[in-house]
C-alpha cells in the first residue's frame, strides 16, 4: 500500500475514526484502487452497497444466530463500500452533488431495511410485543427520526470542521438548494427535495454557526474548538451505531437498538450541539 496514495484518499485525520483509519479505509482504498483499473465510478458502487446493505437488514429478521452473523458481515461490505466511493471519488476527483447524495441516502436504505425487519422479528418472537404490535412500530419510527437527525448533525459539524482543516466542504446552503430544486424535473426534483430538507434540518439548530459562516472564511481558531467534538460526531456515525445493533443482535433484544437510539444517542446530540453552537458563538464576538 502506497502510504501517500491511501492518506490521499481521507477527507481528513481530524475527522476519521480510528476504526475507519485502520479497518474501512483500508478495505475501501483496495475495492477504490480495484474499480478504478476497471473503471467503476463511484456512484455504480454506492448504489452497490445499497444493495448490500437492505440484503444486510433482511439477514436480521430470522433469530437464526448464523444468518444475523452473514447480515453482520453483509452489512461490513456495504460500509467498505460506502468508504470506498467516497476514496474512489477523491482520488479520480470524480465529485458531484448527485454523488453525495446517494452517499448520504445509501445508509438511510440500509437501516430502513434494518428497522423493518428488526420490528418484524420483534411482533413475532416476543410475546408482549405480539400482544401489542404497534408499540415497537412506534418506538422504531421515533428511533428513525431521531437517527436521521443525530447522522445530519453529525455530518453538518464534520463538514465544518473540513472546511478549515482543507480549505473546504460539501456543505450547501438551503437558499441556493431551494433554486436547484424549482428547475430541477421528475425524479431530479424528488432526489433535491430530499436533499433540500435534509440541509434545512442540519441549519435548523446551528444558529450561531450559520452566521459564522456566512462571514465567510472560518477562523483558525474554530479548528481547536471543534476538535474534541469530532469524537462525539463520530459516535452518531455507522461504526458505534452498527457495534450496539451487533450486541442487541446477538443478545436476542435487537429492539433495544431502538432504546439506545432514543437515550444515548440523543444525550451525545444535546451535548454535541450545546457546545458547537457555543464555541461558534465565542468567535463571533
Amino acid at each position: 500500500m502506497n502510504k501517500q496514495d491511501f492518506k490521499s484518499s481521507l477527507k481528513s485525520l481530524d475527522t476519521e475514526e480510528h476504526i475507519d483509519i485502520y479497518f474501512y479505509r483500508r478495505i475501501g482504498w483496495a475495492e477504490a484502487k480495484l474499480a478504478e483499473r476497471l473503471g467503476i465510478t463511484p456512484n455504480a458502487i454506492t448504489i452497490a452497497s445499497i444493495f448490500i446493505g437492505v440484503a444486510a437488514g433482511i439477514c436480521f429478521y430470522p433469530t437464526d444466530l448464523l444468518t444475523n452473523v452473514i447480515g453482520l458481515l453483509l452489512l461490513i461490505l456495504a460500509n467498505s463500500f460506502d468508504s470506498a466511493d467516497g476514496q474512489l471519488a477523491r482520488m479520480t476527483k470524480q465529485y458531484s452533488q448527485l454523488g453525495r447524495i446517494l452517499d448520504g441516502m445509501a445508509g438511510d436504505f440500509w437501516f430502513i431495511s434494518i428497522y423493518v425487519c428488526i420490528c418484524l422479528r420483534t411482533n413475532l418472537t416476543q410475546p408482549w410485543f405480539a400482544d401489542h404490535t404497534w408499540v415497537v412500530w412506534t418506538v422504531a419510527v421515533a428511533a428513525g427520526a431521531c437517527h436521521a437527525f443525530q447522522a445530519a448533525m453529525a455530518d453538518y459539524y464534520r463538514q465544518m470542521h473540513l472546511q478549515v482543516v482543507n480549505g473546504k466542504s460539501e456543505l450547501e446552503d438551503s437558499s441556493a438548494l431551494r433554486q436547484k430544486y424549482q428547475q430541477a424535473r421528475g425524479l431530479q426534483k424528488l432526489i433535491m427535495s430530499l436533499y433540500l430538507g435534509y440541509t434545512r434540518c442540519q441549519e435548523s439548530l446551528t444558529s450561531n454557526a450559520q452566521a459564522l459562516r456566512r462571514r465567510g472564511e472560518l477562523p483558525a481558531e474554530f479548528r481547536q474548538k471543534s476538535l474534541p467534538l469530532m469524537k462525539w460526531a463520530n459516535v452518531l456515525t455507522f461504526n458505534w451505531r452498527s457495534i450496539t445493533l451487533a450486541i442487541c443482535l446477538l443478545a436476542g433484544v435487537p429492539w433495544v437498538y431502538f432504546v439506545c437510539e432514543l437515550t444515548l444517542g440523543n444525550i451525545i446530540l444535546a451535548y454535541m450541539i450545546s457546545r458547537h453552537e457555543r464555541a461558534c458563538g465565542s468567535l463571533l464576538g
